[in-house]
């Protein structure tokens, strides 16, 4: 296989894997409902890319992880985020140089929410057999990145147009409770598996 054969593999893999049952794509619409999207997108895409590197690295160690323990770092992670979204209201006065001088706090709380969780998802597995298949480690990173890009720019999309529509405080509430839900989805495919 070549290069380019890799990188359009690795896309269309990785994208299809992640649409079909993640729930970061939930996490990522919640979080553009409380901060700046580029904010947002900018600490999804560098998680996922790191991410994926580490896939790509470690393609073979990945498949054989717990999932049982992925999913507990998951909730963790989402309960983490549910309660700093909470916390972190800003009053209507200093709304927009809070905003200014809050991106890297928002930065953090993004990247976090999708670094520790959802590790070993399809989407990584997607890539790590790809990676096993080709031995091509950057064709396969890439092109899994631009995949993980891809879908978020279209979760960023659908949050973007339901922040525009809703008060603040309802969103603080509806980004908190879609974080705690999907901390407690983590919590019950632990419990199954």
């Amino acid at each position: 296989m070549s290069f380019a054969e890799v990188v359009f593999l690795a896309f269309w893999a990785v994208l299809i894997a992640e649409l079909v049952g993640d729930r970061s794509i939930y996490a990522l619409a919640s979080l553009a409902l409380r901060f700046r999207w580029g904010v947002v997108f900018l600490g999804y895409t560098i998680a996922n890319a790191a991410k994926m590197a580490v896939a790509a690295v470690l393609a073979h160690a990945i498949t054989h992880f717990q999932s049982r323990w992925t999913f507990i770092i998951s909730a963790v992670a989402f309960f983490v985020s549910a309660v700093l979204i909470w916390v972190d209201e800003p009053r209507e006065t200093e709304r927009v140089d809070a905003k200014r001088q809050a991106w890297p706090r928002a930065a953090v709380i993004c990247f976090c929410s999708f670094f520790l969780t959802e590790w070993g998802d399809s989407g990584q597995i997607a890539a790590a057999a790809l990676v096993l298949k080709s031995h091509l480690l950057l064709a396969t990173w890439l092109g899994a990145t631009l995949g993980i890009m891809f879908k978020g720019a279209a979760a960023l999309t659908l949050g973007l147009q339901i922040r525009n529509r809703l008060p603040v405080s309802a969103l603080r509430v509806l980004s908190s409770v879609s974080c705690s839900v999907l901390g407690l989805l983590a919590i019950a495919q632990a419990m199954r598996d």
